[in-house]
């Protein structure tokens, strides 16, 4: 029995010797990069254009999850950024659009505007911003907090909110782009009293001049172009001062009657300049260089604005993303040479997704339309003349959701629960109209799955409507037929992108379904610091090392 014990502890240290051992080492610098309309399908539809060092890179040696989705409406762009870092959806974090109509304020209000700060890098307004309509802390604010208030947190983008928002309240700074006659990344009081020195010579090195003064051609010869459909189409809009929207886009020309400087926003340059402010941000503020953890956040803007001017079967969205999976190609390169390549940990996602243009898919018989928002207008207040005798009832339209004028109503001696059912029962009949539901609803009633149960976790009951609205399939709020947008809860909206890549993530691939709500929680697991305050997402467990 001796020498079998004797023989097992042998065993047993040789083993223990010779056992990989799991690191338990943190990275220095975590790289949240958020593409702004971006649909699965452009990895698998553009796949074998990519090279193998920008999207291929993540999906070959991190861990890819198809099958992720966005679990609320609306689908917009600040409800997106701040749910991916939030953990959480809008009944929470308390962003409920990019624009809502306040029912306190009696007005139409922006997700990150805050006249108690001012703009720091120029004398315009674009600085006039703040995280603080966001509820709920992020991720990055977890982090700085875990660290007793050590480590830099940066937000980097085009858009002001795609920047501020995934930031947080207590990030060091955001930038973001400032167009117009201006040109110049700003930011605002809320973060710092002037631009740092790297800043303000990224401003004057004229990388947007230079930008700008080339046209935009396609990446390849436009007739390997073959996964989207024809360049001149009636499905697109033109830039102004252009007669077809078609290969070449002569930006040196054209910017003059486009706004100058804002033009840069929706081409394909917009995402290699934020490249370059992203590298400079790095360089510039030292991230990954100390014994804390720094987190930049990076969101690339301009595929959602040429998705809604040239809509997601154009050539311009196939050659945006050509050219963006270069500029993905080179952040990762530098990351490899300035922070080191086993420092990072990044994830890759995006805000939201987008529907084909409805014109294009009507052309094809595929269902799908408009809601005129005048005409809707005039369609829900006929309504209230019909059983109310009065069409003032209705305070607002927007975002799909109906919000009545209390006030009058009470002068009418009507009940609020009647009017809005009425409301609700009405608009169903429209014949774009697919769910219409009240507010009660959604507070007494529990949705477990489909559209309704999506609609619900979109519903902020201190801030959204009295009466909340689900179009059609493939239908949009728009006057116009050319250009495309998102908001809905249907799967082209609803399934992005979702990869971890770096330090303490797996290799591998998942087709169970997730939400993007899982992002925050299992990158504070890695980090093993508290969860987002609100957050009601999970940790992918099978993405962790």
């Amino acid at each position: 029995m001796k020498k079998i014990a004797f023989l097992l502890a042998i065993v047993c240290i040789t083993g223990c010797a010779t056992a990989p051992q799991k690191s338990t080492q943190k990275p220095k610098l975590v790289v949240g990069v958020v593409i702004d309309q971006m649909r699965y399908d452009y990895l698998t539809r553009f796949a074998n254009r990519y090279g193998n060092d920008g999207f291929k890179r993540l999906q070959r040696e991190g861990f890819s999850l198809e099958n992720a989705h966005y679990n609320y409406i609306p689908t917009y762009t600040a409800v997106g950024h701040t749910s991916i870092y939030t953990g959480t959806t809008p009944t929470h974090h308390g962003i409920i659009g990019n624009y809502w109509y306040d029912k306190y304020l009696k007005k139409s209000i922006y997700c990150v505007d805050d006249n108690n700060y001012n703009t720091v890098g120029n004398d315009g307004e674009g600085g006039k911003k703040s995280p603080y309509r966001m509820l709920t802390t992020t991720v990055t604010d977890q982090l700085k907090l875990a660290q007793n208030m050590r480590g830099k947190t940066i937000g980097v983008a085009i858009k002001d909110r795609s920047a501020i928002l995934p930031a947080g309240h207590t990030a060091n700074a955001a930038y973001w782009f400032d167009g117009g006659d201006k040109g110049q990344w700003i930011s605002s009081s809320f973060y710092l009293n002037e631009l740092p020195t790297w800043v303000q010579e990224f401003n004057a090195s004229g990388k947007a001049d230079e930008y700008l003064s080339k046209p935009w051609e396609t990446l390849y010869d436009i007739s390997t172009y073959t996964q989207s459909i024809e360049d001149d189409n009636d499905f697109e809009v033109t830039f102004k001062g252009q007669e077809r929207p078609v290969f070449p886009h002569d930006i040196p020309t054209l910017r003059k009657s486009n706004n100058n400087y804002s033009i840069i926003k929706g081409i394909p340059a917009g995402n290699s300049i934020t490249t370059d402010f992203a590298k400079a941000a790095i360089i510039g503020e030292n991230l990954g260089k100390s014994e804390f953890v720094d987190f930049i956040a990076i969101s690339y803007s301009s595929p959602d604005y040429v998705g809604h001017q040239f809509g997601v079967a154009s050539k311009e969205i196939e050659d945006t993303y050509l050219r963006l999976d270069q500029d993905l190609a080179e952040l990762f390169k530098f990351l490899d040479t300035q922070v080191g390549k086993d420092n990072y940990t990044l994830f890759l996602t995006a805000d939201h997704a987008a529907v084909q243009v409805p014109a294009y898919l009507e052309s094809l018989k595929i269902p799908a339309g408009y809601v005129k928002p005048v005409a809707f207008k005039n369609f829900l207040n006929e309504i209230t003349v019909k059983h109310f005798k009065s069409d003032e009832i209705i305070e607002n339209i927007s975002n799909f959701q109906v919000f009545l004028n209390k006030d009058k109503i009470r002068e009418l001696n009507l009940n609020y629960e009647n009017v809005a059912q009425t409301i609700a029962d009405e608009a169903i009949n429209h014949n774009r109209i697919y769910k219409a539901v009240t507010a009660r609803t959604m507070q007494t009633t529990t949705f477990t799955n489909g559209i309704l149960h999506v609609l619900q976790n979109g519903y902020n009951q201190k801030f959204s409507g009295d009466v909340i609205l689900v179009p059609n399939p493939s239908t949009i709020a728009s006057s116009s037929r050319k250009g495309t947008t998102h908001g809905s809860g249907y799967s082209y909206d609803t399934h992005i992108p979702m990869i971890f890549y770096g330090n303490g993530i797996k290799q591998g691939v998942s087709k169970k379904k997730y939400e993007i709500v899982d992002i925050a929680p299992t990158i504070s697991n890695l980090l093993q610091i508290e969860f987002p305050n609100g957050f009601t997402g999970k940790v992918i467990d099978e993405v962790l090392e």
